[in-house]
């Protein structure tokens, strides 16, 4: 891997025509997942008094949300952003002012709020892979995209630790709920000022001819495996430490605030590690680097369950968080350069449902790893899940549209990762906060 002489700035793709207020209104509705998980998690504590009750409610929000977005994702490309978000997105946040107002205050029956936060979750926008997909129209040219790319995953890890800390202000004045009511009114101002944008206007609805592309055996989903067990890959062995290092501050006598600046020493890392990617004028290709992501989160996780101390536990946690926002962006620009324009906003959703299936996946074993295992076996798993994923085919070929993607251009030699055997993504189900 080398770079190149030509590096377009992020503040070159800012510049881009409607960039800014496109990206903006996004980030303003992808907030509302930042904030609503948290939300959700409390106010249904607060209306049930009880944890199991909760956890449960928040399992069938995210599990809905993640099943169906890809055919939400669906709607998007089938329809167009505005005719497909402008109705799901104010259903969505008229569910969300349902749900608040049902968990305001105790009363409600739980089996009540629970089916209220399925039926909630199972129509949330997928306004992250909407946005992904109007990058390739917004700044088209190979290296302002993978900036692009890189700014979106950074914005995204922003957005995951804004929302927890405008939920802690909110709550030491209001109910928990009111977390779940400012939830709507982000999804709500933001998706109708995505919508607004002049960019997501001139973008038409691309009809499908065929569900599966002529002459490509299974479509475009066979190019997805590689991206999508990658991803699923970094939610699972993510979801896994963060239950560690919790583990790691009880089992040491620290406090929460431990807890707090080893996880945010992740986020940073992974924001150091997303700007550092997207500065780079990467010669080989994206399915080339992706392997080298997931073995480099996995090595150092691996690593980390060495640490003696809570101060080198952090900086090995940092020094894994550089891989995290790589790897996501390189599996998002694998799925926008793999599918035909009329399929791009679902392939970046099957990359973020891969996300948040592995996410609920890591949940579901961590406490049980943490009650039979020692805390440094359990790193290695974690970073062995990770490295695992580096070993998946990377099955390279043309999008269906017959262009080859454009980081594939300068590649004299084709080099593929070593081949296991293949899975399907489609076969995969799903909470940690769904992806945005």
């Amino acid at each position: 891997m080398s770079a190149s002489s030509s590096r377009p700035s992020y503040a070159a793709v800012l510049r881009v025509a409607h960039a800014r207020r496109t990206f903006g209104a996004a980030l303003v509705g992808r907030l509302c997942y930042g904030v609503v998980s948290v939300s959700v998690i409390l106010a249904a504590t607060r209306a049930t008094g009880s944890y199991g009750v909760a956890g449960t409610v928040m399992a069938l929000f995210g599990v809905s949300a993640v099943l169906l977005m890809p055919y939400r994702a669906s709607l998007v490309d089938r329809y167009g952003p505005r005719r497909a978000l402008t109705p799901m997105a104010l259903l969505y946040a008229g569910l969300l002012t349902a749900l608040a107002a049902a968990t305001w205050r105790p009363g409600v029956p739980a089996p009540a709020i629970g089916a209220l936060a399925a039926l909630t979750g199972a129509c949330s926008p997928p306004l992250g892979p909407t946005m992904r997909s109007m990058w390739s129209e917004l700044a088209p040219e190979p290296a302002l995209l993978r900036r692009a790319y890189s700014l979106d995953g950074v914005a995204e890890e922003l957005v995951h630790v804004t929302g927890p800390l405008v939920v802690g202000v909110l709550v030491a004045f209001a109910p928990p709920a009111a977390g779940v009511l400012l939830s709507a009114v982000l999804m709500a101002a933001g998706t109708l000022a995505f919508v607004s944008s002049p960019a997501v206007g001139a973008l038409r609805p691309r009809p499908l001819k065929s569900r599966r592309p002529r002459g490509r055996r299974g479509g475009p989903g066979r190019t997805l495996r590689q991206p999508v067990l990658v991803a699923a890959g970094v939610g699972l062995s993510l979801s896994v430490v963060d239950l560690l290092v919790v583990a790691v501050a009880a089992r040491g006598h620290h406090g929460d605030d431990t807890v707090a600046w080893v996880l945010a020493a992740l986020s940073a890392g992974s924001a150091a590690g997303g700007l550092l990617n997207g500065a780079v004028d990467w010669r080989a290709p994206a399915r080339v680097r992706l392997p080298f992501c997931a073995a480099g989160l996995g090595l150092t996780l691996a690593a980390a369950g060495l640490a003696p101390g809570v101060g080198t536990l952090t900086v090995a946690v940092a020094c894994a968080g550089v891989f995290v926002a790589p790897a996501l962006t390189t599996a998002y620009l694998i799925a926008d350069e793999s599918a035909p324009p009329r399929f791009r906003t679902r392939a970046g959703a099957w990359v973020n449902a891969g996300v948040n299936a592995g996410s609920s996946l890591g949940v579901a074993v961590a406490g049980w790893l943490l009650e039979q295992l020692p805390t440094g076996v359990c790193f290695a798993l974690a970073g062995a899940t990770a490295l695992a994923t580096a070993l998946i085919p990377a099955g390279w070929r043309h999008p269906a549209d017959g262009t080859p993607p454009p980081d594939a251009e300068p590649v004299t030699a084709p080099v593929t990762a070593p081949v296991t055997a293949p899975v399907d993504p489609t076969a995969a189900s799903p909470t940690t906060p769904p992806a945005v």
